[in-house]
């Protein structure tokens, strides 16, 4: 009888045959024919790009991508790419398609897409993978009850201390409250984690009775910060030290998108973010609206939102660039993220030859955002050679002929950049979209001591993808040749494979913004 007495709900209903093996009704489960968030409606690929692609292909793709994304509009890509709602390639099984898509989104630090993806998965077909996957996702979004349906359905899959803390909170939100305040209790004598991640699951699990048990939360003797224990003290609400909270990429990644931390803390990481391609325009817009509105901003933040209102509302275009300016808050080239802040603002202003000097930063701005057509109304001032006019000459939707060979060197003339790495990415991504003869392309890489056409493994297998007119395996692929923390490394060679696939297979937005974006930043 006390044997009885002891056993958890889940464990008598293991020993009596009565756990659910399912959590959707069976006319409600969900079919494994495609998975995915992006409809091709809402601007994700077409459903059958990989349906006859060999998997070791996809799979080498999705695993090899380890690092960040360099490229702004590459991520963006990329990230649509994984959450397009797709069919299996051949000799992949739909969970592992799906586990591959939800891990490398988790190493872009695009937690809430992962954790979409995850969701279009019953799941009741997870495998470890996909579980794993899925968890890092929860813990990303700070959505710790989120997991309950796999951690309760999967409840003997992992022994380690973080699962049983989930268990434990998952039991009380499944109404077993008493049973998971003594499954945590047991796990604070046996130390079983770091007795401050389990005091914060006693607080998560405490809040789903109603006991008056106070769980108090210190983090003098606390030394350093997991994924976990963050997660969990966002979702209480728990104010965490800064000097505890690590300044690496995971950190500002889930804090410049949680809508639970105070903006003050998004904002020292949404720069960033910008930069990466987690925030829009508007979302970084927004958060310094809030700021504006907001009681006990540092100076900087307040004088930026601020002047980022001035530079909307004030009537005079000269007033409002001398806004935008104090925005990028440099005598020199702006930061990125400074760029993608000001992308509208940009875009209200007017194409004047009063505003020439400005003209390739305003431009950069608003391509950042996507904003083209706005953009090209600097094509009438911008002078042929200079920035401004080459970054036009890549945003163009369309060109009726190839760009003379001469104001291409007029550009290399003018081209101050550390190894004149502007000029190398300009011509990669004029011969990418087939604006320069090929005649001239040669010449001008000779000029520039660089080769377009080398070929390696990997130019070889994209070139292929773009050949048979695959945009889903192009897009993993460029993923690949994009990873890096900044544009020094990038090469004009990968970047021409890149921007020329793209274009192939009717990813031509993509090119050209790729391609606008490595001259900016280059």
């Amino acid at each position: 009888m006390e044997e009885l007495e002891s056993m958890s709900v889940d464990d008598l209903d293991n020993l009596l045959g009565l756990k659910p093996k399912y959590d959707i009704p069976p006319a409600a489960r969900r079919s494994l024919e495609r998975v995915g968030i992006l409809a091709r409606a809402e601007g994700g690929l077409p459903a059958r790009s990989l349906a006859k692609q060999p998997a070791p292909i996809v799979r080498a793709a999705l695993k090899g991508t380890k690092g960040p994304i360099l490229s702004r509009w590459g991520h963006i890509m990329l990230r649509n790419a994984l959450a397009s709602r797709l069919e299996t390639p051949d000799g992949m099984q739909p969970i592992e398609f799906a586990a591959l898509r939800v891990s490398l989104l988790n190493r872009m630090g695009e937690f809430a897409v992962a954790r979409g993806v995850a969701q279009d998965v019953d799941a009741t077909n997870w495998n470890n993978a996909l579980t794993d996957a899925a968890i890092t996702a929860y813990i990303g979004t700070a959505d710790i009850t989120g997991s309950c349906p796999v951690v309760r359905l999967r409840g003997g899959t992992r022994e380690d201390a973080q699962w049983k803390m989930l268990q434990a909170i998952c039991a009380a939100y499944s109404g077993e409250v008493a049973r998971a305040g003594s499954d945590l209790n047991r796990g604070l004598r046996n130390e079983i984690a770091p007795e401050i991640d389990l005091l914060l699951a006693q607080r998560y699990a405490g809040a789903a009775g109603r006991g008056r048990r106070a769980v108090n939360i210190e983090w003098d003797n606390v030394a350093d910060m997991n994924p976990f224990r963050y997660a969990l003290s966002t979702a209480l609400g728990v104010a965490v030290p800064a000097e505890l909270i690590p300044a690496n990429r995971y950190y500002w990644q889930v804090r410049s998108t949680s809508a639970l931390i105070p903006v003050s803390e998004r904002l020292q990481a949404a720069a960033p973010a910008a930069r990466q391609g987690l925030l829009s325009s508007q979302a970084m817009v927004d958060l310094y609206s809030q700021a504006y509105v907001a009681e006990g901003m540092d100076g900087i933040v307040r004088r930026h939102s601020n002047r980022l209102r001035d530079a909307y509302i004030t009537p005079d275009p000269a007033e409002r660039l001398a806004a935008i300016r104090d925005v990028w808050a440099t005598s020199g080239r702006p930061d990125y993220d400074r760029l993608v802040l000001t992308a509208y603002a940009a875009a209200r202003m007017p194409a004047s030859e009063d505003y020439i000097d400005d003209a390739a930063p305003l431009i950069a701005s608003m391509l950042s955002a996507g904003l083209d057509q706005d953009a090209l109304e600097w094509g009438a001032v911008a002078r042929v050679g200079t920035e401004a006019w080459a970054l036009l000459v890549l945003a163009q939707p369309e060109r009726g002929a190839p760009v003379a060979a001469g104001d291409i060197s007029r550009f290399f003339g003018n081209d101050d950049s550390e190894e004149a790495r502007k000029s190398g990415f300009f011509l990669a991504g004029l011969a990418g979209l087939g604006r320069v003869s090929q005649a001239d392309m040669v010449e001008l890489a000779d000029d520039l001591e660089i080769d377009l056409a080398r070929e390696t493994r990997w130019s070889q297998l994209i070139d292929k993808a773009a050949e048979v007119n695959n945009p889903a395996l192009v897009a993993y692929l460029a993923g690949v040749g994009m990873q890096g923390n900044d544009w020094s490394q990038m090469t004009p060679r990968h970047l021409y494979h890149i921007v020329s696939a793209l274009n192939r297979v009717g990813m031509q937005a993509e090119a050209r913004m790729i391609a606008a974006e490595a001259v900016a930043r280059g």
